[in-house]
């Protein structure tokens, strides 16, 4: 069972890589943040890869448990898919999780460590295979149009997203920006 401690060890590094990137923070900014020694840091997660692979891991069990709870409560396929899309627009009005960790990744790349890189492919690879399950059940269902496959479909829905948060970042948090990108992209699925 996750201690107080390690919880809030990840929610810390998971907010200084949103604002800061892989390559800009350290354990003494978490140290400072969470009021804890850089030991009790590293007595959790002995390397930043560790800690960055604990912070992807557990944000993909929350996007797949929320994608499942949709699934389970919304039947329709385009709803689900506004549900999406719908979460991301709340997210950047609220400001409380304005941009996909695993995008602000995704754009390291390059300079991350193996493991950190294979969690960040996971995640993306994972939304991209439920998204494309949803939009294959409406396309076979007649709820989404597209002269795409569903996995296809899902790419392009998934960069229309991310490069909206993007565009809203740029534009201090706009989420009518975001709105403005990601609603056509929806509309080209829901007709």
């Amino acid at each position: 069972m996750a201690t107080d401690t390690y919880t809030r060890i990840l929610e810390s590094a998971q907010s200084l890589i949103v604002n800061r990137g892989y390559n800009a923070f350290s354990y003494a900014d978490i140290s400072a943040e969470v009021g804890v020694g850089k030991a009790t840091i590293h007595h959790h997660f002995p390397g930043k890869a560790d800690l960055v692979v604990a912070v992807i891991a557990r944000y993909r069990k929350a996007t797949a448990d929320g994608m499942g709870a949709m699934a389970a409560q919304e039947p329709r396929a385009d709803k689900r898919l506004q549900g999406y899309v719908g979460f991301w627009a709340q997210c950047i009005a609220t400001n409380n999780a304005p941009f996909c960790i695993a995008a602000l990744l995704a754009a390291e790349l390059p300079s991350l460590p193996p493991e950190v890189a294979a969690q960040v492919k996971a995640h993306f690879d994972e939304l991209i295979a439920r998204l494309a399950d949803f939009i294959d059940e409406g396309l076979r269902t007649g709820a989404l149009t597209s002269t795409d496959n569903a996995e296809t479909s899902a790419r392009i829905l998934v960069a229309s997203v991310h490069g909206a948060m993007l565009a809203a970042r740029v534009a201090g948090g706009d989420a009518a920006l975001f709105s403005s990108i990601t609603q056509p992209a929806l509309k080209r699925l829901t007709g």
